[in-house]
Formats: structure tokens, C-alpha cells, sequence
């Protein structure tokens, strides 16, 4: 199978289902889900089974689409005659679904952004008749998944534009085709590289405790025939001082008005690192992600996680003491003075970012 056919997030329109690929599965078995109620999208969202904010936010239009037609279906067996009537029941019943959706998972923004953007749709057919508003979200849907596509192949020629050929690029969790619906954010500049010949050597984190690094990137990437390295969290800053680091790409969950970035754990420590050797680093933010309502990094939620994915998830056996206290925090916070650039599909943002992200985001 050619990872470049690999459709991590779609709409089945006749089984009326989202479908996934399982990533808590991957590397080992590449498995499908066929998810149609609600609460299999919301469980498939909490558990990972589908992650990554761009992928996240497609989820979540496809997810509520869904949950439309389900509330057009009921509307109609009860043959309600008023249209207003009908109409406010659908939008009650649409945002308590919306409501329920978003509740998955705090942090990502693209979540909560995707299901505004369908409820707009709602609201903007105020009075219509529910049945007629199902294809609106419909075409919103699939916008949302296009615009995704189109998206990160421009951060990647924005991100391609800072670098030279078999330079050496080091990346941390999962920002690749899997967290989205292609090319990825941070590794978008990797997968239009790769295909026009630049020889990059990419170092992949292994990023503890979810291993996303090690059984997603690392997987995807050399899928592809990329030249690519597996490396602990730990070693990452003996790997900068080696000077086998050129430049750092991450992707994240949501940027604050002024640049700070919240990604997976690990994260602020390897921004700290390439800080230290003098190597750029790079936060790869499609527009959606970027919170100007969040005026800086400590506002941001951060989501914490079962004790389980630290002491058990991954192994045969468990490695830790029974009943050992855990922090499991999902995410960390980069502040802004640590990051090199966030690059956008609509160009390069750098300090102060307060100015340069509204600047990009208006255009």
C-alpha cells in the first residue's frame, strides 16, 4: 500500500460513517474504522484512535454532519408541520451534539474551530427547513478536508523555502500525513523535499509517553524511502551538539496571539536545545490553529492523561510500582521567544508575533 494513498480521515456517505485509520494500532496492523454514532467519534478522538489537530478538526465536520442526519431523521418521524418549529429542535439538538463533541479533547483547537465553522452554517439557514440544510454541511465538510490539503502542501513550500538539500531535520511527536489528510504540517517540507530529490536526513524524537514519534512518524516517513533515524526523547540535545541537527519542525495544537505554542510534551525541551546550539526552530501552524482570543501560553488548557499511558500502555509488562502517583500532561507550552518562526499557509511569521500572525491571518 502507498502511503500517499492512505485516507486518514473520510466520509462513507452510504454506511453513514466517519472512517479512520486506528492509530493506536499502527505500526503493526493498519486497520479502518467505521465510526457512527457519536459517541464512537467522541471515544475515537479521547483515545487517539484519530489524532493530530488538522485531522482532529476534519473528524469533527464529518462527526457533526453525521449527527445532523441523525437529527433529521428523528425530526422527520415525528412529521413536525411548523418549519420554525423544526428547525429550532434541529438547532438545539445540532449544538448539544457540537457541545458534546467538542468536550473530547481540550486542548487542539481545530476541534472547536471546525465545529464553530459547521454551526455557522446552522445559524446562517436560520428558519430552513433541517432537510435542506443537511447538504450545507455537507459541502461544508468536505471544504474542511480540502482546505486541509491545501493548506499544508503550502506550509511545506513555505517551509521548503528555508532549507538547502541533504540538510539534517529533527522533528518531535507526530505532525506528519497521519495528524492530518496530507503532506502533514512539519513534515509537509519533508514530503515535497523527498519527492524533488533534496536528501534530507530526518531524525524523528521518539516522544514518551504516546510513542507518536516512534510508531507514526518514523513509520510514515520511511514509508516513503526518506532516510530516517529514530532517537529517545533524552538524546535529542547530544544529537544537536553533534552537529547532525540542522534546523527543528514541529507542528502544534494551538498557537496563543503572541506565538507561544502548545505541542506534545517534550516539545519546550527541545526548543530549549536547538536554542542552546543555535539551530532554528520552527513551529508549522496552519492558520486554524492559531487562538487570537488566547493572548498568551498560559491560558491555554492542557489536556492530562490516563496514569496508564506512562506506567503500562506500551509494554508487555508493566514498568512501574501499582498505585504510583503520575503527571501526564498531553502537551507543553513553547513560549514565543524560543521559536524561530511559525509558518503558516499563508507565509513566514517571526517577533514580534503578535503583529506578524495578524498581519499573515488578514491577507
Amino acid at each position: 500500500m502507498d502511503i500517499n494513498d492512505l485516507e486518514v480521515v473520510d466520509l462513507d456517505e452510504k454506511d453513514g460513517a466517519l472512517v479512520i485509520i486506528d492509530q493506536t494500532k499502527l505500526p503493526g496492523v493498519t486497520e479502518y474504522l467505521h465510526l457512527h454514532t457519536q459517541k464512537e467519534i467522541w471515544d475515537a478522538i479521547k483515545k487517539l484512535q484519530v489524532r493530530g489537530a488538522p485531522a482532529i478538526g476534519v473528524a469533527a465536520g464529518f462527526g457533526i454532519y453525521l449527527a445532523a442526519c441523525d437529527i433529521c431523521e428523528g425530526l422527520h418521524a415525528k412529521n413536525m408541520a411548523d418549519k420554525n418549529e423544526a428547525y429550532d429542535e434541529f438547532a438545539s439538538d445540532f449544538f448539544n451534539a457540537s457541545d458534546y463533541l467538542n468536550s473530547s479533547r481540550p486542548t487542539a483547537v481545530n476541534l472547536s474551530w471546525a465545529l464553530k465553522r459547521m454551526g455557522k452554517v446552522v445559524s446562517d439557514h436560520k428558519g430552513e427547513a433541517p432537510a435542506s440544510i443537511l447538504p450545507h454541511l455537507k459541502e461544508e465538510s468536505y471544504a474542511i478536508k480540502a482546505e486541509d490539503q491545501a493548506t499544508n502542501k503550502a506550509i511545506g513550500e513555505h517551509a521548503l523555502s528555508l532549507l538547502k538539500p541533504h540538510m539534517g531535520l529533527l522533528t518531535h511527536c507526530n505532525a506528519g500525513l497521519l495528524a492530518t489528510t496530507k503532506y502533514g504540517t512539519a513534515t509537509a517540507a519533508m514530503y515535497l523535499g523527498h519527492e524533488r530529490g533534496y536528501g534530507f536526513r530526518i531524525y524523528c524524537d521518539e516522544t514518551r509517553p504516546l510513542l507518536q514519534g516512534a510508531r507514526l512518524t518514523a513509520w510514515e516517513l520511511s514509508r516513503v524511502g526518506m532516510d530516517v533515524t529514530l532517537l529517545c526523547d533524552n538524546m535529542a540535545n547530544s544529537l544537536m551538539k553533534s552537529g547532525k541537527i540542522d534546523a527543528v519542525f514541529t507542528g502544534c495544537d494551538r498557537v496563543a496571539a503572541n506565538g507561544d505554542s502548545a505541542n506534545k510534551i517534550g516539545t519546550s525541551y527541545v526548543a530549549l536545545a536547538a536554542k542552546r546550539h543555535g539551530i532554528p526552530f520552527y513551529i508549522c501552524a496552519p492558520s486554524s490553529t492559531i487562538d487570537f482570543d488566547m493572548p498568551d501560553g498560559d491560558a491555554i488548557v492542557i489536556e492530562q492523561r490516563d496514569p496508564d499511558e506512562v506506567t503500562e500502555a506500551w509494554y508487555k509488562n508493566r514498568m512501574a510500582p501499582e498505585n504510583i502517583k503520575v503527571y501526564n500532561p498531553a502537551f507543553d507550552v513553547t513560549p514565543a521567544s524560543d521559536i524561530t518562526a511559525i509558518i503558516t499557509e499563508n507565509g513566514i511569521a517571526r517577533e514580534p508575533f503578535t503583529e506578524s500572525l495578524k498581519e499573515l491571518c488578514c491577507r
